[in-house]
Formats: C-alpha cells, structure tokens, sequence
C-alpha cells in the first residue's frame, strides 16, 4: 500500500519495495516464490538500499508534511525479517546507496543539504557526511569504479562527490527538479529525469556535460535502469504506461 520505491537485488535474487502508506517494507524472491513478505520499519519509507554481504536492508524513512516527528533510517534484518535499529538522522531522506568497497550506505538528505554516511558493520549512528552546496539533494547513485557519488539536486544541480577525499565538484546543470538518477558504468553515462519540464537527461559522466536530452510524457520523472540490458524505463503517471529507452 503506497508504493514508493522498488530495489532490485542480482545477488539474492530479491525484490524490495517501500510501503510508504503503511510503514513496511515488502521482501520477495522474484524467481522462487510470489508470496510478499512485509516486514514493519520505523516510518514511511522511501529510499532503500541493501547490504547483500549481511542481508541487511536501509529504509530511509520520511515524516508527513509539517510534522514534527524524528526521522530515521531503518536497518532491516531481511533473514529474520525484523528491524534491527532505527538511526536517528538530521532531515527528510531522498535516495540511498550502498557501497560495498567501503562498507558504508549513503543517505541523501533533503534539509540540510548533505548526504549522510552510515557504517554496515555497525549501524547504531551515522558516522558522518558530505556537505553538499545546493539546495535539495535528491536523486543519488554510485560509481564504484571512479570511487564517487553522483548526486543531483532540486535546485537543478548535479554533483560529484568523492569517496576517498570529500571533495565536491563544481555543479552541472540541470533543466529542472530532478527525481531518480542512474548510473550506466558499461557506457560511464549518467541518466537524469526531470518532472517540469518532462526531459530524461543523459552526460557523459567523464565530463560530466549533457550530451543528450529526451522528451518524456508529461509528468514523467521516475525512471528504472537494467544494466543488464542497458534499457531505461520511464514511467508516465497520465498514461500508466512505460516508455522504454535504450542508447544505440
């Protein structure tokens, strides 16, 4: 009930979703059972990423409008199908990211402007975060061989954030509001959906400069990447359709 986000795991061959409406997260194996199993988190999830090394799932959770309710982030225990610990953090949460090289989820949050870090190997609190310079932070995504994050923004601004020194880079721009960002790393290109105007933006994410721009159905602004077929999907709320792109 109230859908906000779907995670798709290669490595156990899981499927995740983020029950906003009714503050579960739902776990199914998409080749072995149909039954969906619904586990109660801390909030109204949003954002997930997983911890396939541990079996551990973040739901990074967000508090109704204009109230004044601690936010948090819940790690799930997908084995034992129960919460392990819910982290107390600073703001609203957008998208997150799990990086198994550093053994660390990034969290972007909303207000203030930041993407929050939290250790897997131990999940009680955050262990820091990067500052980020715009107003927003919302779609994010990893490159894991370039060691950095790519975080994009609703002031219309896109970001590099490396891993290893902290460093931001100077900002790309954006044609509007972004939502989900994905990450191509067989074509190093990044894919962007805007809402208003309703565009799907590709850069070269060496130069990180546009070098392409597509217009989506009106209203359009979650997409879904499948590197394995290198196709992105973009899903158009007035229509309840999919559009499929796929980069020649």
């Amino acid at each position: 009930m109230g859908v906000a986000g779907v995670l798709v795991s290669n490595e156990r061959d899981i499927v995740f979703t983020s029950n906003r409406g009714e503050n579960t997260v739902g776990v199914f194996n998409h080749w072995k059972e149909r039954r969906l199993h619904k586990i109660k988190v801390g909030g109204r999830p949003n954002g997930l990423a997983f911890d396939a090394s541990r079996n551990t799932l973040l739901a990074a959770n967000v508090p109704k409008p204009n109230i004044q309710d601690l936010v948090t982030m819940s790690i799930v225990d997908v084995g034992t199908r129960m919460t392990i610990v819910d982290v107390t953090i600073p703001g609203r949460t957008r998208w997150a990211v799990f990086d198994p090289e550093s053994e660390r989820f990034y969290v972007n949050i909303a207000d203030p402007s930041e993407i929050a870090i939290l250790d897997a190997k131990d999940p009680d609190g955050l262990v820091g975060s990067y500052r980020i310079p715009a107003a927003g932070p919302h779609g994010l995504d990893l490159d894991r061989r370039g060691r950095r994050l790519l975080c994009a923004c609703d002031e219309g601004r896109l970001y590099e954030v490396y891993l290893e020194s902290g460093k931001v880079s100077e900002p790309s721009k954006l044609a509007g509001a972004p939502d989900a960002i994905f990450y191509n790393p067989d074509l190093d290109h990044l894919y962007v959906t805007i809402g208003d105007p309703s565009v799907l933006q590709v850069f070269d994410a060496k130069s990180m400069k546009e070098i392409q721009t597509v217009t989506t159905e009106i209203g359009t602004h979650t997409i879904a990447f499948n590197q394995d077929l290198g196709k992105v999907y973009a899903f158009s709320p007035e229509t309840h359709r999919a559009s499929i792109y796929q980069e020649a």
